[in-house]
């Protein structure tokens, strides 16, 4: 048994975000029974990786399955009073679009930090030399843990099925595949997590590579970004300027 506690949850508010731009959902129209199936099985994931599930995704998931409930349940009176009746989503929402704009707000500030750190008083040389992974400097393209943890979940259910199952005892650490992970960056600028695992038949050790991908992201030793598809994603040496 794996267990990492990681402390940089964005939150329940964050994760449901990440589903509306997935999936191109209406933010003020938001299809509850989908975006709830997509929550329950983002808490079921952190249960097989055997990472903390905070009190706050508890609180939300409890939250959308009374809303939910709520939606399921016959109205009575006339279609006027149904038509003027308060709909339980309009809470959510209206939190929703004050976190992405809060959001959408820090990322601009981020952005103009990461400009400034480039602008060099008068004398400054500056390196002709362009860095090699500007995709891995850029922190607009830094994923959450929520894109990381979809995108590990792509790559498990395309994985090569076995056919022949037997049952047997991994000698595997989350030490000894934080070692993996930087000796096959020793020779390569980025590394895919599907091509760390590529070798592998058992789900195990897609876990346990992937818990030590978290522990050295964690200890600021990597950097990982995705693509816009969210079936993948690469791996980097920290940077460090």
């Amino acid at each position: 048994m794996y267990r990492i506690q990681l402390t940089d949850f964005e939150g329940p508010l964050d994760l449901l975000l990440f589903f509306i731009k997935r999936d191109e959902l209406n933010i003020s129209d938001i299809p509850i029974s989908k975006i709830t199936e997509d929550f329950m099985g983002y808490l079921d994931t952190l249960n097989t990786l055997n990472l903390e599930i905070a009190s706050e995704f508890i609180y939300m998931a409890s939250t959308l399955m009374s809303i939910k409930v709520k939606m399921l349940l016959p109205r009575s009176g006339s279609e006027d009073d149904q038509n003027e009746e308060f709909d339980p989503r309009m809470e959510l929402v209206e939190k929703l679009l004050e976190y992405k704009r809060f959001k959408e707000m820090t990322a601009h500030l981020q952005n103009q930090e990461e400009r400034r750190r480039h602008l060099h008083p008068r004398g400054f040389v500056e390196d002709i030399d362009a860095p090699v992974l500007d995709e891995f400097n850029d922190p607009l393209r830094k994923p959450t843990l929520f894109e990381l943890i979809y995108a590990y979940k792509q790559v498990i259910e395309n994985r090569p099925k076995k056919t022949i199952h037997q049952i047997t005892q991994v000698p595997i650490s989350i030490s000894e595949q934080s070692d993996h992970v930087l000796s096959s960056l020793e020779h390569k600028i980025q590394v895919s997590f599907r091509e760390l695992v590529s070798e592998y038949q058992d789900s195990i050790y897609y876990v346990v590579t992937f818990l030590a991908i978290l522990e050295l992201c964690k200890n600021m030793q990597i950097s990982v970004v995705t693509k816009d598809d969210y079936n993948d994603f690469w791996i980097s040496k920290k940077q460090f300027l």
